[in-house]
């Protein structure tokens, strides 16, 4: 696979990713890694992790944070496994190849224990099979599409991953906000929900959404997230958030 590097978190971490026009991360990635703070020595699983921006990310920025990546293409999980010896994070990070959506005793014999993650990261596929026009590269396609039904079986299976009290964060479309609650409903409480715009005035593009398994806790809608301002330029907060520096989870 023709891979190039990337720099992320303002070149502290290097990732080889597909040859452009395959699906590649970028501030999707940055946003969800940097949603949730994990306490030392938690454990932390990036679902559907491609080459591992996200739990890279996450691994670099949490020391004492134990970083599980999960992905079903194999071509992806040997790019992830470089990107984890490339980085000196050997010792911290695990790759694991195991499709999310296959019945749960496949899974556990991949080696995805249930109530074994303190968080789950992930970027869950955008749309269903048939709701949209699906790119003819198809690592990108694979990256963007599931099954009908998919969406609430994947984040089915992260709530059987994660510990009771353990916490969730996904990033989707703005559009996709309703199906997700709907597939969080009963299974997580204690949810928050930040709305990320392109620029200010204009309509939301994306949402992240932090969630608490087994929690009552009542709904809460957080502040925006601006991150260009109308020169096309980060504004502080998303240039402070791709360099790595802290930042207030919800």
């Amino acid at each position: 696979m023709d891979t190039e590097p990337d720099a992320f978190l303002g070149g502290r971490l290097r990732l080889r990713q597909p040859a452009r026009g395959a699906h590649r991360a970028g501030t999707d990635a940055v946003l969800l890694a940097r949603l949730l703070t994990p306490a030392p020595g938690a454990t932390l699983y990036d679902l559907g992790a491609a080459t591992g921006a996200v739990g890279l990310t996450a691994a670099r920025l949490s020391e004492g944070t134990r970083v599980v990546l999960v992905e079903r293409d194999p071509g992806l999980a040997a790019l992830a496994r470089e990107n984890v010896s490339a980085n000196g994070l050997d010792g911290r990070v695990a790759v694991i190849e195991a499709d999310l959506l296959a019945p749960g005793a496949q899974r556990r014999a991949a080696g995805l224990a249930p109530d074994s993650a303190d968080i789950v990261l992930t970027n869950p596929p955008f749309f269903e099979a048939g709701t949209h026009r699906a790119s003819p590269v198809p690592l990108k396609a694979a990256a963007h599409t599931f099954a009908a039904g998919g969406l609430d079986l994947w984040l089915r299976t992260c709530a059987d991953l994660l510990r009771p009290g353990g916490r969730l964060g996904l990033i989707h479309r703005c559009d996709a906000l309703p199906a997700c609650l709907d597939a969080l409903r009963g299974r997580f409480g204690d949810c928050a929900v930040r709305p990320v715009h392109g620029r200010a005035g204009r309509p939301a593009i994306r949402v992240l959404i932090a969630a608490v398994k087994g929690s009552r806790a009542p709904f809460r809608l957080l502040p925006p997230l601006v991150l260009q301002d109308e020169a096309g330029h980060f504004t502080p907060e998303a240039e402070a958030l791709h360099r790595g520096d802290p930042w207030p989870a919800p």
